[in-house]
C-alpha cells in the first residue's frame, strides 16, 4: 500500500491536504463539543425551577400538616396549602421537563453540527484518497516489471489527455503497438508522473 507520492509537488500537496482534513475533523469535533456545553446551560433555569418547586411543595406540605392539626378547622385550612403544594410540584415538574428536553437538544444539536463536516470527508475526500492509493499502490508494484510497464503505457494511452499524448509524437500509439521500448517506457513514465510516482532507479 502506498500512501503518499514519489514526487516533491504531489506527496507535499497530497501530506498538506490530510493535515488540512484532520484539522478540519477536529475542529467540528471541538465545535459540537462547545455547542453540547452551551446547549446544557439552558438546563440551568430547569434545575432552579425543580429546586424551588420541590422546596416550597415541601414547605407548604409541611406548614399545612401544622394548620391540620388546629382543632375543628384544621382540614379547612389545610386545602389552600395542599392546593399550593400540588401547584410548586407541577412548577418543580415543569423543570424536570425542561432539563429532560434540554439533555436531548444537547445530544441532537452537536451530531446535526458534526454530521454535514463529516460527511464532506466520508463522501468527497475519502473516496478520493483511498481510489489514489489503491491505483499508486498497483502502478508502484507494476512499475519496474516489462509486462506492467505495458499495462501503465496502455493505461496512460486510455486516461491521458489528447494534448499530453501528442507531446510524445504524433505515432505514439503505433510505437506502442509495435513494441517500441522508448514508446512504452514514455507512455509509462506518462501515468506514473500523473500519479506522483518515480520509476525505481
Amino acid at each position: 500500500m502506498k500512501l503518499y507520492a514519489d514526487r516533491m509537488p504531489t506527496a507535499i500537496r497530497q501530506l498538506i491536504t490530510d493535515i488540512l482534513v484532520v484539522l478540519w475533523v477536529y475542529l467540528w469535533i471541538r465545535v459540537a463539543l462547545w455547542v453540547h456545553d452551551v446547549v446544557l446551560q439552558l438546563a440551568v433555569p430547569g434545575q432552579k425551577l425543580e429546586s424551588a418547586g420541590g422546596g416550597i411543595a415541601d414547605n407548604l406540605a409541611e406548614a399545612g400538616g401544622k394548620v391540620g392539626r388546629v382543632p375543628l378547622v384544621g382540614d379547612e385550612l389545610t386545602k389552600p396549602f395542599t392546593s399550593a403544594a400540588d401547584a410548586a410540584r407541577n412548577l418543580a415538574e415543569a423543570g424536570r421537563d425542561q432539563q429532560a428536553f434540554v439533555d436531548q437538544l444537547a445530544l441532537i444539536l452537536p451530531l446535526v453540527a458534526i454530521a454535514v463536516p463529516i460527511a464532506l470527508v466520508l463522501f468527497l475526500w475519502l473516496p478520493l484518497r483511498l481510489r489514489w492509493i489503491r491505483r499508486a499502490g498497483v502502478a508502484a508494484a507494476v512499475r519496474d516489471d516489462p509486462a506492467g510497464r505495458d499495462l501503465l503505457a496502455l493505461r496512460a494511452l486510455t486516461s491521458r489527455p489528447l494534448n499530453q499524448l501528442a507531446k510524445l509524437g504524433p505515432d505514439i500509439a503505433q510505437s506502442w503497438r509495435a513494441g517500441d521500448g522508448a514508446a512504452v517506457d514514455a507512455l509509462a513514465e506518462l501515468e506514473l508522473r500523473k500519479l506522483g510516482l518515480r520509476r525505481r532507479p
